[in-house]
């Protein structure tokens, strides 16, 4: 190797040791400060207090029968919708059926004795299928009489009644003679928007 570059290898190594020994000694002052967070969400618990609204047997056309029932809400959100969702079956007794046992059965009136409103009046099983009426919103008094302003607070529970019908409709309805129809009532609670917090 030549002298000018053993001199220019020596002035670079002794350069780069002195950054080293400079870089090692600066001396600053400095703190830190830590933050944290947390997120849990919160809770949907709606329940059904009895889960059998209406167990009847033996009816006929044009009897009536009157249920009361309570949903509650054991989360700790405030449910702003109770969504109603039905559905059934029928077990034709006689295999004689040609038409559906639902369309005569009618609710004549579920109605929210807490939030005075009345989501449902006067319609049959078979039309309800195809509904999904808010239990808890709609107060027939415009909210201003209503109890806990349209929703279902966390820990409160709603009373509801209603009415069931095996409609006469003054025709031949043997072929209902011995049927039975299984109901399914599904209440969804949903959340109310999301605000500033």
């Amino acid at each position: 190797m030549s002298l000018k570059k053993k001199l220019g290898l020596g002035v670079a190594s002794a350069a780069l040791g002195l950054s080293l020994i400079g870089g090692g000694t600066y001396a600053y002052f400095n703190d830190k400060a830590e933050t944290t967070g947390k997120f849990q969400a919160g809770t949907l618990d709606l329940n059904a207090n009895p889960t059998t609204i209406i167990s009847v047997d033996k009816i006929k056309p044009g009897d009536t029968m009157l249920r009361s029932f309570k949903l509650k809400n054991d989360g700790n959100l405030d449910i702003a919708k109770i969504l109603l969702a039905t559905s059934y079956t029928v077990t034709d007794a006689n295999n004689n059926n040609t038409d559906d046992f639902g369309k005569h059965i009618r609710v004549n009136f579920l109605s929210n004795a807490d939030k005075l409103n009345l989501p449902i009046y006067s319609t049959t099983l078979d039309q309800l299928k195809t509904l999904s009426p808010d239990v808890i919103q709609n107060s027939i008094f415009g909210g201003w009489l209503a109890e806990r302003g349209g929703k279902l607070a966390a820990g409160t529970d709603d009373t509801l009644w209603v009415q069931y019908e095996f409609v006469d409709n003054n025709q031949d309805q043997n072929m209902f003679q011995g049927d039975t129809l299984d109901l399914k009532w599904t209440f969804e609670g949903k959340q109310g928007a999301g605000v500033a917090r």
